[in-house]
């Protein structure tokens, strides 16, 4: 398959393979064929890293697992890792608990457009109804309308809107750099664009505006957003806040570089090409 032809969705996940395991019920569903699965690991336990093996192989899915020692929250560490490994001239990143519909791959492909990135949008799923996606009881993909119009009602979905299929029209295009509702949970981006603003930036340690950053330095080098919504929602499994200690300074670091113009991040995807403690396994 000619590279130009191939999405790769690369996926961020740390100890957390009762989340995975859904999400890529949900990849092997698509309506899409033309993609691969590239998992970034941030340093999960061999338990973790055998549950998604296993699942690879019950679901049939070939799938690239990008691990590296875990030393904290390295979210853009992981994706530039994962963003090595891939293949695709296109990339969408997506979270290791957000789980695409089974036309996510396709609706992506849609609203590909060079000099854009898609902001993609998620639908906020409560702790009962993750319980019973993980558990296995509920597909998180592929379910009826009345199915999610029931799980609103019931206050276990935060929305609807992944239901609409609005087209690509104007109105995605929002003017200038706008910081709300960018989400790296799911967000599609041309790998030529990734590249050249070196990726995330791994000088950004900790929870906090990292996916903020990357929009920006996108925007800077001339990229625009395009936004997904009623086309790629996800659904966004429940899960304990993240500690915010590192919040303020990451959001000021933001802050400044809306000021300088900054493109290239500082430690980022071209040093991540030389690291040396990445393990790269080929499964399925």
């Amino acid at each position: 398959m000619p590279a130009v032809d191939l999405i790769s969705v690369v996926i961020t996940t740390y100890n957390r393979s009762e989340a995975l395991v859904p999400v890529l019920a949900a990849l092997a569903a698509q309506d899409d064929p033309h993609f691969e699965v590239i998992v970034a690991d941030d340093g999960s336990t061999p338990f973790h890293q055998d549950a998604v093996q296993a699942a690879a192989k019950r679901l049939g899915m070939r799938l690239t697992h990008v691990w590296h020692p875990d030393t904290g929250f390295t979210a853009s560490r992981v994706r530039n890792l994962g963003v090595v490994a891939a293949h695709g001239s296109y990339v969408v990143l997506l979270d290791g608990d957000c789980i695409p519909e089974t036309d996510f791959v396709r609706r992506h492909r849609q609203l590909m457009e060079a000099g854009f990135f898609v902001n993609g949008s998620r639908v906020m799923l409560s702790v009962r109804l993750t319980q019973a996606i993980m558990d296995g009881h509920r597909a998180g993909h592929g379910q009826s309308a009345a199915f999610w119009l029931r799980q609103r009602l019931q206050g276990d979905a935060s929305k609807l809107s992944a239901l609409l299929r609005l087209p690509d029209w104007p109105g995605r295009k929002p003017h200038g750099f706008v910081w709300k509702g960018i989400r790296s949970c799911n967000l599609g981006v041309w790998r030529q664009d990734y590249e050249r603003v070196n990726g995330f930036d791994e000088s950004f340690v900790g929870w906090g505006h990292e996916d903020a950053d990357f929009v920006l330095r996108l925007h800077n080098a001339g990229i625009n957003r395009k936004n997904g919504f009623a086309a790629t929602e996800v659904y966004h499994l429940w899960h304990a806040q993240a500690s915010r200690q590192a919040e303020g300074q990451n959001a000021a670091t933001v802050r400044q570089r809306m000021q300088s113009g900054q493109v290239l991040s500082t430690i980022g995807y071209r040093e991540s090409k030389a690291a040396k403690d990445a393990v790269v396994h080929r499964w399925g």
